[in-house]
């Protein structure tokens, strides 16, 4: 099994920034992809940024611009930097590895935009 932790999450201003982080430990055989999704009340679960192997990205538009995606692969470790920050993207943040076909999820984290 493949545990996720994630942190980074909070209240923050419009406009403002925040580092999310998401480690994955356990028993990993070879993360072959990262990334990030989100829940917002009575939305449905949306991707917003995903990290292959060999460091392709991909954004949802909404988010394209504004929030970056890395990792760091000697931590098996995914970050979501969240730069001008907007209401509307408040929501619980996931974090997810694909482990060479398998799918693990994060624990979720609340993201809120608010001042």
């Amino acid at each position: 099994q493949v545990q996720l932790v994630e942190s980074g999450g909070g209240l923050v201003q419009p406009g403002g920034s925040l580092r999310l982080s998401c480690a994955a430990s356990g028993r990993i055989f070879r993360i072959v992809a990262m990334g990030w999704y989100r829940q917002a009340p009575g939305k449905q679960r949306e991707l917003v940024a995903h990290i292959s192997d060999d460091g392709s990205t991909k954004y949802a538009d909404s988010v394209s611009g504004r929030f970056t995606i890395s990792r760091d692969n000697a931590k098996n470790t995914v970050y979501l930097q969240t730069n001008m920050m907007k209401s509307e993207d408040t929501a619980v943040y996931y974090c997810y590895v694909d482990d060479f076909g398998a799918i693990y999820w994060g624990q979720g984290t609340q993201v809120t935009v608010s001042s």
